[in-house]
């Protein structure tokens, strides 16, 4: 039963990644095209809620996802099982949230 609920997970988590990076794609082409520099940007992002919570919610999902997806290569490459795999999933997707996290307050607030 966790093996179908993490199944589902991951491709919700996908579904709300789609729109984000099609967004963030997106934004960034026209930022680029339109001459701003990085600094620029990051100069726009700061102090902006809806930016925040735009790339708050990318950081979330991604962690989300990619936790999971890397629980399913651990498993078949190393052949980790059970509990070890279960911290492995957990420990990745904290280092993915805090890694992400910290760049999402360093740009934005």
């Amino acid at each position: 039963m966790l093996d179908l609920r993490l199944y589902m997970a991951q491709r919700l988590s996908a579904m709300v990644m789609i729109p984000l990076t099609l967004g963030h794609i997106a934004v960034m082409i026209y930022a680029v095209q339109g001459g701003l520099s990085a600094a620029e940007i990051l100069g726009r992002t700061k102090g902006s809620v809806i930016w925040f919570l735009f790339y708050g919610l990318f950081v979330l999902s991604v962690s989300l996802h990619a936790s999971i997806g890397l629980r399913v290569i651990v498993h078949e490459t190393l052949g980790l099982k059970g509990r070890a795999l279960d911290i492995f999933m957990w420990l990745a997707g904290l280092v993915l949230l805090a890694t992400g996290l910290h760049a999402l307050f360093a740009v934005t607030l």
